[in-house]
């Protein structure tokens, strides 16, 4: 069956469509789609349904969709959970986003700004799930972000040596199952790893065997030393890059000890994977999207290893809105916030760290021998 990364379908017409769901005004509903004129069609299927021959791959034709207007709802006991218990039926043989011989959604969740889908395949059970989302979602306008302007805590790392005792904690070790995600790395305190020079903090992962470990880095956090609620953090820094480095910004509840993970809720402020150079990626982590979440946007940058880019995160009540050198690529704002959704009204402490290998950073490349994330420096605002 068809598997793929992310944005496979990148560069074709399916990118291009906009479903809009509408109240008809009389008990009924429907939606509008547009496809800016043309139709991704499964290779299968482009002759019965244009009159096309069948090519040899997924196609895009022009396809007239302004006719589109028919979905009904109407209430289902699937027994399975989560589910809105209302079921969408695409009119005349249609479907959504990939074919399976089903017409017939359930729909499992349904906001201003996402939607999710079920269906199941007729011709084995198997069942299929379908997210779309829209970061224009809602019937106003989006909540603006906070200007936070007071300084209330930084680290200028304009202190040689070891960094400063009264800012930063460390990991050590191997963690569980290499911190949760399969890491190759051993952290360490040592200056062999981590290290303030020339006005920078220095994380710096190695390949080297220590401790059982083939390779060492380091992890610094400010837990049980400074932890705040709302504010903007601007982290200006240069990645480590090199086939399976993974370094990050990020932050997590300072209740971590108490709840565990995800119920403490984790900001991804920045990740980054040598393997995929060019690109960086901010995340969400809570009880309703862990592990393989969901709520997790990337965006294109250059020279991320060679120059410094400032990344940064304005948390508030409403949102978390992530920027890259000042431009916003990605909001996080649930319609309903609760604790599955919402463990962001508490404390967070601040992680800074380079891992090597595991769920994210991949497989290292074996001339991998050291690479180096810089930091000027980290400011928080409120």
């Amino acid at each position: 069956f068809y598997s793929a990364p992310p944005n496979d379908k990148e560069g074709s017409c399916l990118y291009e469509d906009v479903l809009t769901f509408i109240d008809n005004g009389d008990g009924t509903y429907g939606y509008t789609l547009e496809n800016q004129g043309n139709t991704l069609f499964h290779k299968d299927e482009v002759l019965d349904a244009i009159g096309e021959p069948n090519p040899s791959e997924d196609t895009c034709y022009p396809y007239d969709t302004s006719g589109n207007k028919g979905v009904l709802f109407s209430p289902i006991n699937s027994g399975v959970s989560p589910s809105t218990g209302v079921n969408m039926d695409l009119l005349n043989g249609g479907f959504m986003s990939y074919f399976v011989n089903s017409s017939s959604y359930e729909i499992m969740s349904i906001t201003d700004t996402e939607f999710r889908v079920r269906t199941i395949q007729s011709r084995n059970d198997l069942a299929w799930y379908h997210i779309f989302s829209s970061e224009e979602g809602g019937t106003g306008p989006e909540p603006e972000d906070p200007v936070y302007t007071d300084l209330i805590w930084q680290d200028e790392f304009d202190v040689a040596g070891a960094p400063s005792v009264a800012n930063w904690n460390y990991d050590i070790g191997r963690g569980s199952n290499g911190w949760g995600n399969n890491e190759a790395q051993y952290y360490t305190d040592r200056a062999d790893n981590v290290i303030v020079e020339d006005g920078v903090l220095k994380i710096i992962a190695k390949k080297e065997s220590f401790e059982g470990a083939e390779y060492t880095s380091s992890r610094l956090l400010t837990q049980d030393k400074f932890e705040f609620t709302y504010g903007r953090v601007d982290v200006r820094a240069k990645l480590a890059g090199a086939g399976g480095t993974w370094p990050a910004i990020w932050m997590l509840g300072a209740n971590f000890p108490e709840v565990g993970w995800p119920r403490c809720g984790e900001v991804d402020i920045m990740e980054y994977v040598g393997n995929k150079p060019g690109i960086v990626q901010s995340a969400i982590h809570t009880p309703s999207s862990s592990g393989n979440t969901v709520n997790v946007k990337s965006t294109d940058i250059q020279n991320e290893t060679t120059e410094f880019h400032v990344y940064s995160v304005i948390w508030s009540e409403n949102q978390i809105t992530f920027l890259v050198d000042d431009e916003k690529f990605y909001t996080y704002r649930p319609d309903v916030k609760d604790e599955s959704t919402w463990p962001f009204d508490l404390d967070q402490f601040l992680i800074l760290n380079v891992a090597v290998g595991g769920t994210l950073g991949g497989t290292i490349d074996p001339n991998f021998t050291e690479s180096t994330m810089e930091i000027d420096y980290v400011r928080v605002y409120q």
